[in-house]
């Protein structure tokens, strides 16, 4: 993995932790700091070895010491991680339109209910 391959990934993660998060800060080791908590510990680690794992990248020497794999499993958690508060957005999203379907029919129902008993002088 080339320097600017660990430093794109950092960067991607950051992004996220951005968008999804809210979480602001100047590079993936700023926002760990920051909003670190709101990510679960395996999820934190991984994004921290990432964060190191790019500024160790700068230096050609110690670049060739990183594990390329065990990095890769690790942006690959993040990742997971950060899209699926997207699926849970969107199925929040869906929960909530069908509850006001179900809440706008019932008002409809009421009222059609009220019309009728008035019409027939219940009321």
């Amino acid at each position: 993995m080339a320097t600017v391959t660990l430093q794109r990934m950092a960067d991607r993660v950051a992004d996220l932790m951005e968008s999804r998060l809210k979480v602001n800060g100047k590079g993936l080791a700023e926002k760990l700091k920051r909003g670190g908590n709101k990510l679960p510990r395996k999820v934190r680690v991984a994004a921290s070895e990432l964060a190191k794992a790019a500024e160790l990248a700068k230096n050609p020497k110690l670049q060739m010491q990183l594990d390329h794999a065990a990095l890769a499993r690790s942006y690959g958690l993040c990742m997971r991680h950060l899209g699926e508060l997207q699926k849970w957005d969107r199925r929040r999203a869906l929960a909530e339109g069908w509850l006001l379907s179900l809440l706008t029919s019932l008002l409809v129902l009421g009222a059609l209910i009220v019309v009728i008993l008035r019409w027939r002088g219940y009321l």
